[in-house]
C-alpha cells in the first residue's frame, strides 16, 4: 500500500493492493490423441455438421475462430473535465511539468466504472474472521515460491538487512502477500484508475478524492522523469503500482534505485522491491532487533480490556500499565521496555486472538493499516524463516 493505507480505513478488513484485479492464468496440458480416439472425433464431426447450419450462416468466415467476448468500451475521458482541467493547471505551475503533456496525459484517461465500485465498502455486518485471512496467506504454494524468491534474491536481501535492519523474511513476506511475488499485481491502468478516484470518487463512502488527486500528481511526476507514458503503466484499483504495490507518492519518496541503474523499476528488478521495502520499513520507524508481538492472556474484567483495546494498534502502554489492568504477559513481554498494544483478531462467531504488538509491529501496519495484514505478514516470514534454514 504505503501512504496512507487507502485499502484499509478503520473498520475493513485488509486485502492487498492487487486483488481487484486479479491476473490469474490457467494452464493446460494436452496430449495428441490415439487414433481410436481421432476417429471417433472425426465420426461425432461430421454428425455435428449434419445437424449445424453452414458456417455462412452462422456469420463466420470458413476456418474463422469465434469472436473472443469484447471488454467493456472505456469511460469518457478526461480530457474536457472542468476539475481534470484545473487540476492540469494547478500541477504545471507547481511542479514545472508541461501543461500540454499534462493535457494529453488526462486525454488518455478514461474513467472506469469498475474501479468506483471496488472502492467500495464491503457489505456492513461482515464480519472478520482472521482464521480464513491467515489461511489465504500462510499456505504451501505461497510458502514455496517465497522460498524461491528469497533464494534468488538472498544477495540483495542480505545487503538490504545489513542497511536498514529489516530481516529478509519480513520483506519477503510483504512482496509474497501483496502480489504473490509479482503474479497479482493488478490489470487496471494506473492512470484510469487514479483519475478516476480523483475526479468521479463515488458517494457512499467518505470522499477519498484529494489523497487520490495528490496519488495522480505523484505517478504523472514520476512518469516524467523516468520517461514511462502515463497510459502504460497497470497495477490495482486504487493504482498501487509493482510487486510491492506502492503508491506512486511512495515510490517518489521511499523507492530505492538498489541495483544502480539510474531507475526505479518495482515492476521487473528485484533488487530495486526488495531496498524500497526494508527502506519503507526503516522509515516509518522499524527497529533492528525487536519482536513485533509477543503473546497475551487479557483482562477478564471487561472494563480493563476496554480499555486497554481503546487505542487500537497504536503501542500505547507499558509492560507495568498492562500488568496494572490485569493482562498476563509472558516473561519477555514483561522485560520489553517500550509501549505496545492490545492487538484483538476477530475470529468470527468463535473466540478473538489477542497479541501485544511492539512498535515493529505498528511499523507493519504502516505499510498497510490494518491488524490482520501485519499478523499474516508475520505468520507467513515465521514459516518462510523456518522453511529456509530447514534448506540451509
Amino acid at each position: 500500500m504505503p501512504t496512507p493505507c487507502w485499502r484499509c480505513w478503520p473498520g475493513r478488513q485488509a486485502r492487498p493492493a492487487a486483488e481487484a484485479g486479479l491476473n490469474n492464468r490457467r494452464v493446460t496440458f494436452s496430449r495428441r490423441p490415439s487414433a481410436r480416439r481421432r476417429g471417433l472425433q472425426a465420426l461425432l464431426a461430421l454428425a455435428i455438421a449434419a445437424v449445424l447450419p453452414a458456417a455462412g450462416a452462422t456469420g463466420a468466415a470458413d476456418g474463422a475462430r469465434p469472436a473472443r467476448r469484447r471488454a467493456p468500451a472505456p469511460g469518457p475521458s478526461y480530457a474536457r473535465h472542468p476539475a481534470a482541467q484545473a487540476f492540469v493547471a494547478e500541477v504545471a505551475t507547481r511542479r514545472g511539468l508541461g501543461a500540454a503533456w499534462l493535457q494529453a496525459a488526462m486525454a488518455g484517461a478514461h474513467r472506469v466504472e469498475r474501479v468506483r465500485e471496488l472502492i467500495m465498502p464491503p457489505p456492513a455486518g461482515t464480519a472478520k474472521d482472521w482464521a480464513a485471512y491467515r489461511a489465504r496467506f500462510v499456505e504451501p504454494r505461497r510458502v514455496a515460491a517465497g522460498l524461491a524468491f528469497w533464494r534468488d534474491h538472498e544477495a540483495w536481501l542480505a545487503e538490504a538487512e545489513q542497511r536498514w535492519g529489516v530481516p529478509s523474511e519480513l520483506v519477503v513476506a510483504i512482496v509474497g502477500v501483496e502480489t504473490f511475488y509479482g503474479r497479482i499485481t493488478g490489470t487496471f491502468r494506473v492512470v484510469d484508475a487514479l483519475a478516476t478516484l480523483s475526479f468521479d470518487f463515488p458517494p457512499g463512502r467518505r470522499d477519498r478524492s484529494a489523497f487520490f488527486r495528490e496519488q495522480l500528481e505523484e505517478y504523472l511526476v514520476w512518469c516524467h522523469r523516468e520517461g514511462i507514458a502515463p497510459g502504460g503503466t497497470r497495477g490495482s484499483y486504487a493504482g498501487a503500482i509493482g510487486l510491492p504495490q506502492f503508491m506512486p507518492g511512495s515510490i517518489n519518496r521511499f523507492a530505492v534505485d538498489m541495483d544502480g541503474d539510474g531507475h526505479v523499476d518495482l515492476l521487473r528488478q528485484p533488487a530495486d522491491v526488495v531496498g524500497s521495502v526494508a527502506r519503507y520499513l526503516a522509515e516509518h520507524g522499524w527497529q533492528r532487533g525487536m519482536p513485533t508481538h509477543f503473546g497475551v492472556a487479557v483482562p477478564v474484567d471487561t472494563a480493563d480490556r476496554a480499555a486497554l483495546l481503546a487505542p487500537d494498534i497504536l503501542p500505547t502502554f507499558s509492560a507495568e500499565q498492562l500488568l496494572a489492568r490485569g493482562a498476563a504477559l509472558p516473561d519477555e513481554a514483561r522485560a520489553h521496555t517500550g509501549p505496545m498494544a492490545l492487538v484483538e483478531l476477530q475470529n468470527g462467531i468463535a473466540a478473538p486472538s489477542y497479541v501485544l504488538g511492539t512498535a515493529n509491529f505498528w511499523a507493519i501496519t504502516r505499510y498497510n493499516w490494518s491488524s490482520y495484514y501485519a499478523m499474516a505478514v508475520i505468520d507467513l516470514a515465521t514459516a518462510l524463516r523456518e522453511g529456509f534454514a530447514r534448506r540451509n
